[in-house]
C-alpha cells in the first residue's frame, strides 16, 4: 500500500523530533521518551512499545465549553493531531483523510472514533475558528479545542510532538511550526500506543482504523 519504501525510516526520525509548518518544515527541540527506533513498524504506523499517557488537557471546544480530554475521551478510540486552521496543506490533508476513511466504518464504529484536533495558534483559532474550519476540512464530529499556548504545548511535548509558538514572517504571514504526527490512544488503556505520519493515505486510515476502534495493533 505504501508507495515510499523510505517512509519508516522517516518516521523513526520525525516523531517527536521535527516541526512542520505544514509547506516549509524546520528543526524543533521536542524529544520524546523513548527510543523510536526500536519500535515496531507496520506500513502505515509506528506500533509504540512504551505508549503516552493522554495529554492532561483542559481546553475549550468550539461551543466555547471546558473540554476535560482525559475526561471526556476516557475508554473511547482516540486519534490526536496539533495543527492549525491556516495550514495550506498538511493539516486539511490529515482531518480529510481521516474524515474520508471514518465514512466506511459502521455507523456504530464512527460513534466510537473521536478525533481530536488541538490549535497550535490559538489566538487565531478561536472557538468559533474551529467550529467552521472542522466540517470543511475534516468532519462535523470532529472535536476542536483551543485554549492557552504554553498549556497546548506542554501538551504536545508529553506525546512527543514539539511546537513553537506561531511566528509572524516578514511578508506579514504567520506560520505555526508544529509536529505532524497523529497519535492514537486505545479504548481498553487510553494510552497513546501507534504514531502515525503526515504521509499516512486515506487508504491507510481505512485499513487500520478497525483495528484502533477495538484498542488492538494495526
Amino acid at each position: 500500500m505504501r508507495k515510499n519504501t523510505l517512509l519508516a525510516a522517516a518516521l523513526v526520525v520525525a516523531a517527536g523530533l521535527t516541526l512542520s509548518a505544514c509547506a516549509t518544515g524546520g528543526e524543533g527541540a521536542a524529544k520524546p521518551n523513548f527510543d523510536v527506533s526500536a519500535q515496531e513498524k507496520t506500513e502505515a504506523a509506528t506500533v509504540l512499545d512504551k505508549p503516552y499517557a493522554k495529554p492532561d488537557l483542559v481546553l475549550t471546544d468550539t461551543r466555547g465549553e471546558t473540554f476535560d480530554l482525559r475526561e471526556r475521551t476516557k475508554g473511547k478510540p482516540t486519534l490526536i493531531y496539533f495543527g492549525y486552521t491556516h495550514c495550506p496543506d498538511v493539516c486539511p490533508l490529515t482531518m480529510s483523510n481521516i474524515s474520508i476513511a471514518r465514512k466506511q466504518l459502521p455507523k456504530a464504529d464512527q460513534d466510537k472514533l473521536q478525533v481530536v484536533f488541538v490549535t497550535t495558534d490559538p489566538e487565531r483559532d478561536t472557538p468559533a475558528e474551529l467550529g467552521k474550519w472542522l466540517p470543511s476540512a475534516g468532519d462535523p464530529s470532529f472535536i476542536g479545542l483551543t485554549g492557552e499556548f504554553p498549556a497546548i504545548q506542554a501538551g504536545a511535548r508529553a506525546i512527543g510532538i514539539g511546537i513553537d509558538p506561531p511566528k509572524k514572517e516578514k511578508d506579514g504571514t504567520v506560520v505555526s511550526m508544529h509536529g505532524a504526527q497523529v497519535i492514537a490512544f486505545s479504548p481498553k488503556t487510553d494510552k497513546g500506543y501507534v504514531l502515525y505520519g503526515e504521509d499516512t493515505t486515506a487508504d491507510d486510515w481505512a485499513k487500520d482504523l478497525p483495528a484502533l476502534i477495538k484498542g488492538e495493533r494495526p
